[in-house]
């Protein structure tokens, strides 16, 4: 995961082209290519993920187009906790290739949140990662 607690999550047409200027305009440097759809760039100690709009989504003028992401200590219990309160759980606690074990909802405005948790350390390039700054 890229530094911080809360790493809002970005949407572009063009995931590498809006990496590159907002390095350039902002100064955020690039963590971690995967694939052509996510890259993370960080800045000082924060963080944010730039992401691939969904498919035939032309602007970020609606839901979908982004989200936060929230490191948690333990998935499972967050998860409890947040579909008892009512969440709209999108995606089950689910553990990934990359070391994370996630869940994304939906709260009660239809915003995007993605919760993770840090299960092993893995080398990105086994998985199609490319990290480019520690």
């Amino acid at each position: 995961m890229p530094p911080g607690t809360i790493i809002p999550e970005l949407a572009y047409q063009d995931v590498r082209e809006a990496a590159r200027w907002l390095c350039h305009a902002f100064g955020f440097r690039e963590r971690l290519r995967i694939a052509n759809h996510r890259i993370q760039l960080t800045l000082g100690d924060a963080s944010i993920v730039v992401i691939e709009l969904p498919p035939g989504q032309r602007s970020c003028a609606s839901h979908g187009t982004h989200g936060v992401m929230v490191h948690v200590a333990d998935v499972h219990t967050h998860h409890a906790r947040a579909k008892a309160a009512g969440a709209q759980v999108t995606n089950p606690p689910t553990d990934y290739p990359f070391g994370e074990r996630q869940y994304s909802a939906l709260d009660l405005g239809g915003h995007r949140w993605t919760f993770s948790e840090s299960i092993a350390d893995i080398d990105p390039t086994t998985w199609g990662g490319e990290l480019l700054t520690p």
